[in-house]
């Protein structure tokens, strides 16, 4: 049996009635016996730093939370920044603070272990959202520059709803504001704004301001649920999401159409300022006025003008008939010169046309062809003896250059057996027959021997 179990073994034995002080003090030292030193990995939420330096926190996973303390001596030791969302590595005893009755932890040191799962979450659903386009500013809408009804999602009892309500007072007190009361922390919260934001879309308001005041992570949540943030989406009526101090970002701010820092200035981005307004009014008055004074004189002027330019009609009926007869007298001119210049244009046709009569080609034609009947007869009696000539002086060039010419005077040719010509002795052999090629008609011979002899004739 170990010391644990005879720790619990003692409790209820005796019929003691203890009071409430003795109670928790048995309690702490019980806890602080069971759990000397322990490490304990969770989520730093509702981090507080008072002027003792003392630093005060919870540690929380998805199922449960414990309250922590870290005197100043041990925080000084601890090298790292601590802050809400961040996961820790704590080291401490188990104790109970019996003012209270609270259970947590003393904690002699503390170590990082990661960003957290809010922060991982948050991330994650943050980057999912953007990949799907729910933050691109294309689908930004404008908000309206003279709002007359809005729409407030809000828990209607915090410090967000009366910051608006006193900017609109003060900045533009004609804008009717309706609240959409709900709330803005726990896990009834991202339900309730889901609701308010779809009964407030088809309300008929302007501009809608979804709103809450600062706090640690965990109680800004719900507007970094997925559901607020398609909610946010889907409304038609333009979004200025207003959740958390300037240093506060909530998925709503990214899905929504405008994001505001504060509360108050998401009222001063739809409230315009009624002295604002009323001294452009006074401006607007004023250069009016002096546009109307410099338009009047300038009017005044052109009237003078016209005035002076206007005579009487007899006048003008004057000028007019004057002018009519003028016109009258260069219209009878243009017309007799049209006349006369197409009497000419006339005439001149009229002589191509007798020119290109056809009975007259046809007397043309006639006797050009009696012309070339006579000529043609005498051209070919002269072209028929130029080529008489021509063909009996090619006759005699051709037979002065014949071998037949050269036959003629008693010479010979000699022919082998592949009728080539034999040129030299040394072209023959002794028994080889020649064919001599006359004047008229031929010799078959034989060669007898290759010294120069007279050859007797082949029978």
């Amino acid at each position: 049996m170990n010391n644990d179990d005879a720790i619990f073994r003692q409790l209820g034995t005796e019929r003691e009635v203890l009071t409430v002080s003795q109670l928790n003090a048995r309690a702490r030292r019980l806890l602080e016996e069971v759990f000397p030193a322990v490490w304990v990995e969770g989520e730093l939420s509702n981090l507080a730093r008072p002027s003792s330096g003392h630093l005060y926190f919870t540690l929380k996973d998805s199922g449960a939370q414990v309250r922590c303390a870290l005197f100043r001596q041990n925080a000084a030791r601890v090298r790292m920044d601590l802050r809400d969302g961040l996961l820790v590595r704590a080291r401490g005893r188990v104790s109970l603070y019996e003012g209270r009755g609270d259970y947590q932890m003393i904690l002699d040191a503390v170590e990082p272990a990661g960003d957290g799962a809010l922060r991982q979450a948050f991330e994650a659903l943050k980057a999912r959202l953007q990949a799907e386009g729910l933050f691109a500013a294309e689908r930004k809408r404008p908000l309206p520059s003279h709002p007359t009804r809005i729409g407030v999602i809000t828990s209607p009892s915090g410090a967000a709803v009366r910051d608006i309500i006193s900017v609109f007072g003060r900045r533009a007190p004609f804008i009717e504001l309706v609240i959409s009361p709900t709330a803005v922390q726990g896990r009834e919260a991202a339900p309730q704004i889901v609701q308010a934001l779809e009964r407030a879309d088809r309300g008929g308001f302007d501009a809608l301001i979804l709103a809450r005041g600062g706090g640690s992570l965990e109680d800004l949540w719900p507007f970094n649920e997925e559901m607020v943030a398609r909610a946010v989406a889907a409304c038609r009526t333009p979004v200025i999401s207003a959740v958390g101090h300037e240093t506060d970002v909530s998925i709503s701010d990214f899905v929504a159409d405008v994001r505001a820092p504060t509360p108050s200035a998401a009222a001063e981005l739809l409230s315009p300022d009624t002295r604002a307004m009323l001294q452009q009014l006074q401006r607007s008055h004023r250069q009016l006025q002096q546009c109307m004074k410099v338009r009047l004189e300038r009017e005044r002027l052109r009237l003078d003008a016209l005035r002076r330019r206007l005579r009487h009609p007899g006048e003008r009926l004057a000028q007019q008939s004057q002018r009519l007869d003028e016109l009258e007298l260069r219209l009878r001119r243009v017309w007799q010169q049209r006349m006369d210049l197409r009497r000419q244009q006339l005439a001149s046709l009229h002589g191509r046309l007798q020119q290109q009569h056809p009975e007259r080609l046809l007397r043309l034609l006639e006797e050009r062809l009696e012309q070339m009947r006579q000529r043609l007869p005498r051209a070919m009696q002269l072209r028929l003896a130029q080529h008489r000539q021509q063909l009996e002086s090619a006759a005699q060039s051709l037979h002065l250059i014949s071998p037949l010419a050269t036959l003629g005077r008693g010479y010979s040719i000699l022919l082998d057996s592949q009728g080539h010509a034999v040129r030299r002795p040394q072209d023959t052999q002794p028994g080889q027959r020649l064919q001599a090629r006359l004047a008229e008609g031929s010799l078959n011979l034989r060669v007898e021997a290759e010294e120069p002899h007279t050859l007797p004739l082949l029978d």
